[in-house]
C-alpha cells in the first residue's frame, strides 16, 4: 500500500500543482495560437477584399464615339477650281469633322504602366459646294487608323483615372469614287483613291469607375498627326495636273468618349 494513500504527503500535492500549472500552461499557449490564427486569417481576408475592390485590371477594352477635326493641308476650293478648269467656281471646302468610332484594347503590366492597341473609323464629305452653287455626287471620305503603344495611368482610391498615352502606327484614308454634276462647267469624275502612312496620337483622357467592372472614358482628347502627301492623294482621285503646295503632313484633333470593360 502506498503510504500517501493513508497520510498526507507534500510531494504528492507538489506534483499535482506541477501538473495543473503545465496543462493551464498548454491550454493557453493553444488558445493563444488560435487566437493569433483567426486575427492574421480575418487581416488576409479584409486585405484581400480591400485589394479586389481597388485591383488593376490586368485588361481594359474601350469602345465608343470620334469625332476628327481635320487639317485640309492648304487645300482650297479656289485651288481645285483652277486644277479641274471649273470656271463657275463650285468648289468649297471649310473646317470640317469626321464622325465614327474608336475602340481601343490595353494591357496593364502594372499599377501605373500599360500597352494599349487603338483602332477606329471616321467618315465625311470634304468637297462641298461654295456658296449659292449646287453639287450633288460629291465624293465621300473614310480613315481607318491603326495605332499602338504606351500608356500611363494615375490609379488612386478615386473613382477617377487620368491617364496619358502616345500611340504610334498607320492611317489609312480613302475617297470614294464618284461623278460630281451640278453647278460644274461639266461632269467631273473621281476615282476611287486610298492613301496609307504613318500617324501617331498624343493626348489622354479620364475614366470614372461606375462598377468593378465598367468605366466611363468621359473624355480623351489626343494630337493626331496624320502624313498624307496631300499633292498625289488627290491628284489620283481628280487626275490632271499635279497639285503643288498641299501639305504632306497634317495636324488634326481627335476627340473621343465612351465606354471601358475591366478585367
Amino acid at each position: 500500500m502506498n503510504i500517501c494513500e493513508t497520510h498526507f504527503c507534500p510531494w504528492d500535492v507538489d506534483l499535482r500543482m506541477r501538473y495543473s500549472q503545465l496543462r493551464y500552461s498548454h491550454e493557453g499557449e493553444r488558445g493563444m495560437i488560435r487566437l493569433v490564427a483567426a486575427t492574421i486569417a480575418l487581416t488576409v481576408l479584409i486585405g484581400s477584399f480591400a485589394f479586389a475592390q481597388d485591383a488593376t485590371p490586368k485588361v481594359q477594352v474601350f469602345g465608343g464615339y470620334s469625332l476628327l477635326r481635320v487639317d485640309h493641308g492648304r487645300l482650297t476650293g479656289e485651288l481645285l477650281d483652277l486644277d479641274l478648269q471649273q470656271a463657275s467656281n463650285p468648289f468649297a471646302l471649310k473646317n470640317y469633322f469626321l464622325d465614327g468610332w474608336n475602340a481601343e484594347a490595353q494591357y496593364n503590366v502594372d499599377h501605373w504602366f500599360g500597352i494599349a492597341a487603338d483602332f477606329g473609323g471616321r467618315y465625311g464629305t470634304p468637297i462641298i459646294a461654295s456658296r449659292e452653287r449646287t453639287l450633288a455626287g460629291l465624293p465621300k471620305e473614310s480613315t481607318y487608323p491603326f495605332l499602338a503603344g504606351p500608356v500611363i495611368s494615375y490609379r488612386t482610391k478615386s473613382r477617377f483615372t487620368p491617364f496619358a498615352h502616345g500611340l504610334f502606327g498607320w492611317d489609312r484614308t480613302s475617297l470614294g469614287a464618284s461623278t460630281i454634276t451640278g453647278s460644274v462647267t461639266s461632269p467631273v469624275s473621281v476615282a476611287a483613291t486610298n492613301y496609307t502612312d504613318f500617324a501617331m496620337a498624343l493626348g489622354g483622357g479620364v475614366d470614372c469607375r461606375v462598377t468593378r467592372h465598367v468605366s466611363v472614358r468621359l473624355g480623351q482628347l489626343d494630337w493626331y498627326r496624320t502624313s498624307i502627301d496631300l499633292n498625289k492623294f488627290y491628284t489620283n482621285a481628280f487626275g490632271g495636273t499635279l497639285l503643288h503646295g498641299l501639305a504632306i503632313r497634317q495636324a488634326n484633333l481627335r476627340f473621343s468618349a465612351g465606354a471601358v470593360l475591366r478585367f
